[in-house]
């Protein structure tokens, strides 16, 4: 993870030009890895909603990657647009992202994060799938807002321990 000690992940606007690279990444990624129907990848906008709390990893001031989360109702928290950019893979950055935003989404409350994301049927999201079970997410029942897709699966990590 060369250079990983100079990474500052933070939070910040979606909107801003020097991430607008990450974005389009991210929706160029879902877009070409599965149908319209089945691709739920967050603009700008989408990534500005109430409840959507967005963070940027910058190395010496260049944004790398990005990740967000968005509040569910029943307390859990969905993870929204991890993309790292090409020339910063293999460095462990998107598993620190998932850290991060882990555990900023303890710190606000949450009891579990989930996610969506391509299925075996995706092959473009093989690697991503790989990272979330090797980071303790287990594979569940569609979640909220979501509805059964042979283009997805849906995993949890619970965050607050019950009782």
């Amino acid at each position: 993870m060369a250079g990983s000690d100079r990474m500052e992940i933070r939070k910040t606007d979606p909107g801003l030009s020097a991430l607008r690279p990450l974005i389009e990444g991210n929706q160029s990624h879902g877009a070409a890895a599965t149908s319209s129907e089945s691709d739920h990848t967050f603009g700008v906008e989408d990534l500005r909603q109430p409840g959507v709390q967005f963070y940027a990893a910058f190395e010496a001031g260049i944004a790398q990657g990005c990740g967000a989360f968005k509040a569910l109702s029943d307390g859990t928290a969905e993870v929204k647009s991890v993309f790292v950019c090409e020339n910063a893979r293999g460095r462990g950055l998107a598993h620190r992202l998932m850290e991060h935003l882990a555990r900023e989404a303890a710190g606000a409350g949450f009891s579990a994060l989930v996610l969506e994301t391509g299925s075996e049927l995706c092959p473009q999201y093989d690697a991503a799938r790989a990272l979330y079970e090797r980071l303790g997410y287990a594979y569940c029942p569609p979640i909220e807002g979501y509805t059964e897709d042979p283009m997805s699966v849906f995993m949890r990590l619970p965050l607050l321990s019950e009782g």
